[in-house]
C-alpha cells in the first residue's frame, strides 16, 4: 500500500478494505497491514481480489472519493464515483481541453518531450555501457539530435510543426536502434519504424508490447475519472483510445522497447517463438507471448524513484501515476502537465 497525490494504492492481491470509524483499513489475513484517514484521499485504487466493505464504498460515495477496482495484473474493472460529480466535471474539462487547439498543444507537447526524452535515454546508456560492442560515435550523433529536438519542442506553434519533430526523433532513434541488439542478430534486427503488422521478429515484440501499454493506460485512465477516447496529441484518431494513446507515448521507450531488447539480449527469445504469415508479416506464438508477458509481469514488480514526485513506485504503477497527474492538470492544480521523464 501506498499514498500518493492524495490517492491510495492498494497493490497487494490478498488486501481487503474495510472501514473502522474515519480510517481505512487494508488487511491481510488476520493482520492489519495499513491504517489510513478516509479524508486525506481523492482517490483509492484497488488492485486486490479480497474486496472492499459495503461500509467503506458507503463513505467513499458520500464523501466524493473515488475508489477504483482493477485486477491484479491492471486491468479496470469497475469503479465508485461519489455524489459531488467530480468525475463528470473532469470530463467536461478534457472535452473543453480536447477542442481547443491551442490548449490541446500545450498537453501534447509534453507527451511528446516525455517520448523523446526518455528514447534519447536508452541509447546513451546503450553508448556509455556498451562502448566496445556498439557503434559509439553513431549513438551518440543520433543522442545529439534528439536533444537538439527536444530542446525545440516548446517552440512548436501547430501539431503540424509537433508532428513534424516527433516523425523525425522517431526516425533518428529507430535508424539507430538496432546497435542496441547485443544478441541474436541474425534474428533480430531493426531497420525502419514499427509498421503494422509487423514484418520482421523484433517489429512483431513491439507490436505486442506496445498493445498491452496501450491497454495498461486505458484502464489508468479510466481508473481516475478520465475519457480514454478524447485525445489531446491523436485528436484525430476518431474511434480510438486516443488519450491512452497520448499518455503509452511516453513509456514506448523505456519501458517496450527497453523489455523487448533486453530479453533478446539475455536469450529470452529465438526464432522458434514466432510465426510468418503468408502476407509477410510476423507474429509471436503461444510461447512468445508466454516469454514475454512473463518478462512483462516481472517488469512491472521492479521499483524506481518517480522524477516528478521523488516516491518509490513500481513499474507497473507508472500509467496509473501519470494518468493521476494529468488529472490533477485538466483540473487545474497544476501549473502543467508533468511528463515521465526518466534518468
Amino acid at each position: 500500500m501506498q499514498k500518493l497525490l492524495n490517492s491510495l494504492f492498494v497493490m497487494a492481491p490478498e488486501s481487503y478494505l474495510s472501514l473502522e470509524g474515519e480510517n481505512v483499513i487494508a488487511s491481510i489475513g488476520e493482520k492489519v497491514a495499513g491504517c489510513f484517514p478516509l479524508y486525506s484521499f481523492e482517490s483509492i485504487l484497488y488492485f486486490g481480489q479480497k474486496g472492499v466493505s459495503p461500509s467503506l464504498m458507503g463513505a467513499c460515495a458520500a464523501r466524493g472519493i473515488n475508489l477504483s477496482f482493477f485486477s491484479p495484473s491492471g486491468e479496470f474493472l469497475a469503479g465508485i464515483q461519489g455524489k459531488s460529480g467530480a468525475n463528470r466535471a473532469l470530463r467536461e474539462k478534457l472535452y473543453e481541453i480536447s477542442s481547443d487547439e491551442t490548449a490541446s498543444l500545450a498537453v501534447a507537447k509534453g507527451f511528446v518531450s516525455g517520448k523523446i526524452y526518455n528514447t534519447r535515454w536508452i541509447i546513451e546508456r546503450a553508448a556509455r555501457e556498451y562502448p566496445e560492442r556498439v557503434d559509439a560515435v553513431k549513438l551518440k550523433i543520433a543522442g545529439a539530435f534528439l536533444k537538439r529536438t527536444y530542446q525545440m519542442l516548446p517552440e512548436a506553434k501547430s501539431f503540424d510543426a509537433l508532428r513534424k519533430m516527433e516523425a523525425e526523433a522517431d526516425s533518428c532513434y529507430y535508424g539507430v536502434l538496432d546497435e542496441v541488439i547485443l544478441q541474436n542478430k541474425e534474428d533480430f534486427f531493426f531497420s525502419a519504424v514499427p509498421s503494422d503488422p509487423p514484418k520482421d521478429p523484433l517489429g512483431a515484440v513491439l507490436s505486442f508490447l506496445y498493445a498491452l501499454m496501450l491497454q495498461e493506460c486505458t484502464h489508468a485512465l479510466e481508473g481516475v475519472g478520465l475519457d480514454p477516447d478524447a485525445g489531446l496529441l491523436h485528436r484525430d484518431r476518431c474511434g480510438d483510445v486516443s488519450l491512452a494513446m497520448d499518455l503509452m507515448e511516453e513509456f514506448r521507450g523505456v519501458i517496450c522497447d527497453r523489455l523487448a531488447i533486453s530479453t533478446i539480449n539475455v536469450k529470452g527469445l529465438n526464432a522458434g517463438h514466432f510465426e510468418r504469415q503468408e502476407d509477410g508479416s510476423v507474429f509471436l506464438n503461444k510461447n512468445g507471448r508466454k516469454a514475454i508477458l512473463n518478462a512483462w509481469q516481472a517488469k512491472k514488480k521492479e521499483t524506481l524513484r518517480h522524477p516528478y514526485l521523488q516516491e518509490k513506485i513500481t513499474w507497473g504503477m507508472l500509467p496509473n501515476v501519470q494518468a493521476l497527474l494529468l488529472a490533477r492538470y485538466i483540473r487545474g492544480e497544476l501549473d502543467a502537465y508533468p511528463p515521465f521523464l526518466w534518468k
